[in-house]
């Protein structure tokens, strides 16, 4: 008999909580914290030759960008909303295209470059 993974599981409930909660503006910062882990996750993956956790990660990390994409509001939002789609299309490319190497640079960028949105929304929201 197969057991489930704890740490699936874990992960599958926390997500679940945390939605639940959050406001339109914090689940955008939720969305772009679970982004940074998945695009992490797969970058460390592709170094240890897990690709199977490196697909699963992928995965994961463009649903993110298509739900970020799906939420704009192109008539309230106007240009940012249009600039917010051209990032998210990008860094989705760019996932894409590393999907199919093995070489964890990208992952690490995309993270790195949401990391840095992430942290300036969590700022500008606070003050």
């Amino acid at each position: 008999m197969a057991f489930p993974d704890p740490y699936a599981t874990y992960r599958r409930i926390d997500a679940a909580g945390r939605t639940a909660t959050a406001d339109g503006p914090g689940l955008v910062q939720l969305l772009y914290t679970e982004l940074v882990a998945a695009c992490r996750a797969a970058g460390f993956a592709c170094m240890k030759r897990q690709y199977a956790v490196k697909s699963e990660r992928v995965t994961r990390a463009t649903a993110i960008l298509f739900a970020l994409e799906a939420g704009l509001d192109f008539e309230a939002g106007g240009e940012l909303s249009q600039t917010l789609q051209r990032l998210y299309a990008g860094a989705r490319g760019r996932i894409v295209q590393a999907a199919l190497g093995t070489d964890p640079a990208p992952f690490q960028a995309v993270a790195e470059q949401f990391a840095d949105i992430a942290g300036a929304r969590a700022t500008a929201r606070a003050a």
